[in-house]
């Protein structure tokens, strides 16, 4: 049962990387055309999932959105760990009362939602790409820290990291030998979710306008296009709301799957 909720989990995460693949040398029609095909076309031949509102074929958007959502998730979730995990192995090096300090701190960052703060750096900045990118990869980094803690904590209590540091082993090195390999499955579970919240606050920023800009192709960007026509034309939503909700599946079982295959306990129940 595990195993086939990762094997569905990566299926939906791989239809969603060859979309952004396929995009970038094919698609039906050029998915910034405007007038393309007819206003509102109904799904059939040659537009498969019909025609927007500016006649940009759906299908053709659809595909160079994945690789708007993807970028996104890759440079945010990318922030996000390369700060959250070397402040997350620091602290669990700090004195205990040290430590419960800085965590109170990231407790207090964990609970500001990216969604506000990229509201905040578009206020400032302008809303783009660059902007919503930044604001979930800062605001997703607090996760890092906790989750990189939490395992480095147990790691650092077990015997061989005793004799290791007896040794006088240098903190590096412990760290890369011993603590990294260890809470790899944490970080790797950890990132896994963190994709699937970045291209879903991408596509409320984009929704909202404060995300990708209307010349670039997003899902979060169609939805907003298709509140207008929810009525009379609701496939205008349907087929963003399903890419979102695929993509964002996809990422959640794959760490859950994740989780469950890669922790020896879990794996043992399971």
């Amino acid at each position: 049962m595990k195993r086939a909720e990762l094997w569905v989990g990566g299926a939906l995460v791989a239809t969603v990387v060859a979309m952004a693949l396929l995009s970038f040398v094919w698609t039906p029609f050029d998915p910034t055309a405007v007038g393309s095909g007819t206003r509102l076309a109904a799904p059939g031949w040659p537009h498969l999932l019909g025609t927007d509102h500016m006649g940009i074929d759906t299908f053709s958007r659809i595909l160079a959105g994945a690789r708007s959502a993807l970028y996104v998730g890759i440079i945010a979730v990318g922030i996000a760990a390369l700060v959250g995990v070397p402040l997350g192995l620091a602290t669990a090096w700090l004195p205990r009362w040290a430590s419960e300090i800085v965590m109170r701190g990231i407790d207090v960052a964990y609970a500001f939602p990216a969604l506000l703060l990229a509201i905040l750096l578009a206020g400032v900045f302008g809303g783009s790409t660059e902007t919503a990118m930044i604001a979930i990869g800062v605001a997703t980094i607090p996760a890092f820290i906790r989750v990189t803690r939490a395992g480095a904590l147990s790691v650092l209590s077990a015997d061989y990291v005793l004799a290791a540091r007896a040794s006088g082993t240098p903190v590096p090195a412990i760290a890369a030998r011993h603590v990294l390999p260890n809470v790899a499955h944490l970080i790797g579970v950890q990132a896994s979710v963190s994709f699937a919240m970045a291209i879903l606050a991408e596509a409320a920023l984009s929704y909202l306008g404060l995300g990708t800009p209307p010349t670039v192709p997003s899902w979060g960007r169609m939805l907003g296009d298709a509140q207008t026509y929810l009525v009379s034309h609701p496939l205008q939503a349907v087929w963003p709301g399903l890419a979102i909700a695929a993509a964002v599946l996809g990422f959640n079982m794959v760490g859950d799957g994740l989780r469950d295959f890669l922790d020896p306990k879990l794996r043992e129940v399971a």
